[in-house]
């Protein structure tokens, strides 16, 4: 691993080093993908695949919409680090 690369990761709290470093949401996504395709063999059409895997992702973006524990805080800090680049997608 390149040092240079992860030390500036450091530099941030806690909290905003979870958010960035998790890649759980992209694992879970496929994770789910995984799931539903690994029970059907054949899919009649790839229309039918994709029907299958458009539910299975709108079933994950519900858990996308829950809060984080803290998000006050971790809002906060994310508005200090990243001055002017987070209050416009607020």
């Amino acid at each position: 691993m390149n040092w240079d690369v992860l030390s500036p990761f450091f530099k941030y709290p806690i909290e905003i080093r979870k958010i960035m470093y998790t890649t759980n949401i992209i694992e879970g996504l496929h994770r789910q993908f995984r799931k539903v395709t690994k029970t059907k063999s054949v899919f009649p059409t790839d229309l039918s695949l994709e029907k299958m895997l458009y539910l299975a992702s709108q079933n994950v973006m519900k858990k996308w919409t829950q809060r984080y524990r803290n998000w006050d805080s971790i809002l906060n800090q994310l508005m200090i680090f990243f001055e002017g680049r987070v209050e416009q997608y607020l």
